[in-house]
């Protein structure tokens, strides 16, 4: 079983920043996908960013956005660290929600890591962010 711990989510005024992370009990490149999902009171759990954290290239490092989040987060990983990042700047009310980290199994064959959550079996048990405008 794999296990993913995210830290850092916080209170913070629209226009600030936070940086979340999600430590994982194996290499991260152990999963072909890794990603962050959110989901504010009352709304569906959407994608926001993901990572193609398997060391497979041309595909190694790319990375998917939500449009909403675009130009203003930054997903990365630390595979001395075994932890993935998520660089949140310039944020907005909207953006409050529950964050939460997931990976794959990491097997088959991908190519692409984009939002969609079957392909994500391994789950963290969120860390909240607020904004406040």
């Amino acid at each position: 079983q794999v296990q993913l711990v995210e830290s850092g989510g916080g209170s913070v005024q629209a226009g600030g920043s936070l940086r979340l992370s999600c430590a994982a009990s194996r290499p991260l490149y152990s999963s072909y996908c890794m990603g962050w999902f959110r989901q504010a009171p009352g709304k569906e759990r959407e994608g926001v960013a993901t990572i193609y954290t398997a060391g497979v290239r041309p595909y190694s490092g790319t990375t998917y956005y939500a449009d909403s989040v675009k130009g203003r987060f930054t997903i990365s990983q630390d595979n001395a660290k075994n932890t993935l990042y998520l660089q949140m700047n310039s944020l907005k009310p909207e953006d409050t929600a529950m964050y939460y980290c997931a990976a794959d199994r990491g097997m088959g064959s991908v190519t692409q890591c984009g939002p969609g959550q079957s392909r994500y079996v391994y789950w963290g048990q969120g860390t909240q962010v607020t904004v406040s405008s």
